[in-house]
């Protein structure tokens, strides 16, 4: 961040305009037992001793680019084009937000419109948004669009237990307060199909599924979609966007909503930085879709241009009317991804899937030879995609400490921390930026670990 200093003469000229004479006016509202505690910092330092102090801090983090890593569950790391950041770190778009006269920003909206336009192609849906932060949001933006697009004042949201936990805590989050009632998500993660859609009923407004799930493994969407059509419900897929470049969109099966997160298209794992949210849906709810919507329109003279089409944020119509308000203009992550999608292309997007999934495969088989290991043991003939479950003889935790501090990996999630007694199975995540040797080093650290 650059520095960027105020001389005596503009702090004057500013308190002036501020009408306050001294800095320290400025806190007057401030009682002065809180105004200026004491912070209990050490003594000042020179630069070089803080930047060096910064880099021993820094030094501690793990970075994933030093060495193997198999923790997914919802992040990963896949191989990003240098044309990604060349492009997002153009001075006209590293700090652009669509402002609130959109048509001047011509260039951001054709980038949007473009964005759309891919995820609609990815997805098999209709019509698409460019608005959400997060996998976790457009999931719980899609459950209110299902409760606010159900007849009769339906109420109930059936989520499989597989939908990745803290999503489904962050829908949760969403309808507190609400009349709105959650099935389903308790039952465990072995919870089969056929239970799943047993529960939904006449009062259901949405089955929420994942696929593939938070376990890696894939749903049979097409018997849930009949279910909903039956029962008046909507289907809402949340998806991993890579594996759309291999497997049947969840379009073509029946989802009348389909949600995922971004991350994986062009954008780094931040650990708890931006992400992007996806959100597609069918053409008959085009108006209760949450966010920005750009069309392609031409001007008085004929030439193509881009306009927000549909703008349902309350600062733009009146609160009453919004359809959500939180949602908001997650343009750059959009711009990444449209980067990311256009330099593979469906060739490129389709030959990273298949490394993700080969490659996950040669691991599961691999890590299946070792003695007192078993390979999804919930479902172990469901096909899976990137990740998978692999149940250890001894807790998931120790194994991981042993992998990193013996062999410099990186392990899986461990699974006890999202379901109950699973604290021995861990979810391994493998992209196409892992490579064979690292799933031998694996394989030889969890010989070692399960010793």
């Amino acid at each position: 961040m650059g520095f960027i200093p105020h001389s005596d003469a503009e702090r004057a000229e500013m308190l002036r305009a501020i009408g306050v004479e001294r800095l320290e006016d400025l806190f007057q509202g401030v009682p002065d037992e809180r105004r200026f505690p004491a912070l209990g910092l050490p003594p000042p330092v020179s630069q070089p001793e803080l930047a060096a102090e910064m880099r021993a801090l820094a030094a501690r983090n793990i970075a994933l680019q030093d060495r193997p890593c198999f923790l997914g569950a919802g992040v990963y790391r896949h191989y990003r084009p240098a044309t990604v950041d060349y492009v997002l770190q153009r001075g006209e778009l590293a700090t652009s937000y669509t402002p609130y006269q959109p048509e001047i920003s011509q260039g951001m909206l054709q980038a949007m419109f473009e964005f759309q336009t891919m995820v609609c192609r990815l997805t098999g849906m209709e019509v698409s948004t460019a608005s959400h932060y997060d996998g976790a949001t457009s999931l719980a933006e899609a459950v209110l669009l299902s409760l606010a697009a159900a007849s009769h004042r339906r109420s109930r949201i059936v989520v499989s237990p597989t939908v990745h936990p803290q999503r489904r805590q962050v829908v949760r989050t969403y309808l507190a307060g609400t009349s709105a009632k959650i099935v389903g998500d308790d039952a465990g993660p072995s919870c089969p199909t056929r239970r799943l859609v047993a529960l939904v009923d006449a009062d259901t407004a949405a089955l929420v599924v994942q696929s593939p799930d938070f376990l890696g493994q894939f749903e049979d969407l097409r018997e849930m979609s009949a279910a909903c059509r039956e029962a008046g419900a909507l289907l809402v897929v949340a998806t991993d966007p890579i594996a759309l470049g291999l497997f049947e969109p969840p379009g073509a099966s029946g989802a009348d909503i389909v949600v995922a997160d971004g991350q994986g298209l062009g954008l780094p794992p931040t650990f708890g930085g931006p992400s992007l949210g996806i959100f597609a849906a069918r053409r008959e709810l085009v108006r209760r879709l949450p966010g920005r919507l750009v069309g392609e329109t031409t001007d008085a003279k004929g030439r193509r241009g881009y306009v927000l089409t549909l703008a349902t944020r309350e600062q733009h119509i009146r609160r009453a009317r919004a359809t959500s308000n939180i949602c908001t203009n997650a343009a750059l992550g959009a711009l990444a991804a449209s980067v990311y999608l256009a330099t593979l292309g469906k060739r490129g997007l389709r030959h990273v899937a298949e490394l993700c999934y080969h490659k996950s495969h040669y691991a599961a088989a691999q890590i299946a030879r070792l003695p007192g290991v078993t390979i999804n043991p919930q479902a172990p003939s469901r096909p899976f995609f990137k990740e998978f479950v692999v149940q250890l003889p001894r807790p998931t935790r120790q194994v991981n400490e042993i992998l990193l501090n013996d062999f410099g990996i990186v392990g899986g999630f461990d699974l006890g921390e999202a379901y109950e007694g699973l604290s021995s199975h861990a979810l391994i995540a493998v992209t196409e930026t892992i490579t064979r040797a690292d799933i031998d080093r694996l394989v030889d650290g969890l010989r070692a670990a399960i010793r």
